[in-house]
């Protein structure tokens, strides 16, 4: 019947927890601020009333900006937003009726992985009041830090976690704001004629006489399972290699020789003619594979290397922190 909200503030000598409740029937009244990589510089966060499951299938917008793979770098993400008229430097939206694709691990690593969830969070609403629309795909480190697997979490996260009194993985718990939200989000979404997911879809996935929506609706119960035993093969094919969160066959191994027909299967079945993956690094840029069918947009935005995937229309540009806009072929 609370609400209650903790704040991790440095200090001189260190850092200091506060900690204020609310009943949860003013959950509507609670705002607050959040840091950002700018000192002194915050943005205002309001909860929501409620929550709902996100579709899997939406039409194609006017433009769309595509990022992955943030990891916690709150500026990156910042710059890049920027670069793109998504936002202003006040934090409001500003892509109109755009789409903004963010297609996983936006978690793990990074110092800011707090800041960059809950800057998602507040554009969802801004984006839907404008009459545009913010997709957040869930990755692999998502999906890893809600299940208890903390291999790449930033220390700093434990620290915070054990001042709160708590283990690191009720962070991401269904009692919280950020893990609820979490929970309502899939890990494939087919925007237009494109096909959205962290890693891909393999030969596997092909195989299960399933549609996009049914892979969200299994994957999803289990987001948080720390047996993984799965109740059903297909289920199971969901969160192993071959699964969409964790398949790399597109851009290594011995799938690559047979990308191509993987790739027309998978548009044949889940009516689209390309897909955008993140979650395997090639190049220090935005790339295109196999005739414009695919597109890698994981760029090492930890080593001041981010781009992001700009469409306008029928173009496609590789953009660049500055606005700097490159054509991709199509």
């Amino acid at each position: 019947n609370q609400v209650f909200l903790y704040s991790i503030r440095p200090e001189a000598a260190g850092k200091k927890l506060q900690v204020d409740s609310f009943p949860a029937g003013d959950r509507k009244k609670i705002s607050f601020d959040v840091a950002t990589d700018e000192p002194g510089k915050t943005f205002k966060v309001q909860l929501r009333d409620k929550f709902s499951v996100e579709k899997t299938e939406y039409k194609k917008p006017s433009k769309q900006l595509v990022i992955s793979d943030i990891e916690g770098n709150f500026g990156a993400f910042r710059k890049l937003l920027l670069a793109a008229k998504v936002i202003d430097e006040q934090y409001n939206w500003t892509f109109g009726d755009g789409h903004l694709l963010l297609i996983g691990d936006f978690v793990d690593r990074g110092d800011q992985v707090t800041e960059v969830l809950w800057l998602i969070y507040a554009l969802e609403e801004k984006a839907r009041a404008a009459g545009g629309y913010v997709h957040y795909v869930l990755g692999n480190h998502e999906i890893m830090v809600m299940s208890g697997d903390h291999r790449y979490v930033n220390p700093k996260y434990n620290e915070n976690a054990a001042m709160i009194g708590i283990h690191l993985m009720t962070l991401y718990g269904a009692d919280t704001e950020i893990g609820r939200w979490l929970r309502t989000k899939n890990v494939v979404e087919r925007v237009g004629n494109m096909l959205y997911t962290h890693g891909g879809i393999s030969r596997k996935v092909n195989a299960m006489d399933i549609g996009l929506s049914k892979i969200n609706e299994l994957a999803r119960p289990f987001y948080a399972d720390t047996t993984y035993m799965y109740p059903d093969a297909y289920t199971d094919t969901i969160y192993q290699e071959y699964g969409p969160f964790w398949y790399r066959g597109y851009y290594v191994g011995a799938e690559t020789a047979t990308a191509v027909q993987v790739l027309d299967s998978t548009f044949g079945k889940f009516r689209a003619n390309k897909i955008v993956t993140g979650h395997t690094l090639i190049r220090d840029t935005i790339s295109v594979w196999y005739d414009g069918r695919l597109y890698n947009v994981d760029t090492p935005h930890s080593k001041g290397k981010s781009e992001a995937l700009l469409i306008e229309g029928n173009n496609y540009y590789r953009l660049k922190p500055d606005g700097t806009k490159i054509p991709l072929a199509n």
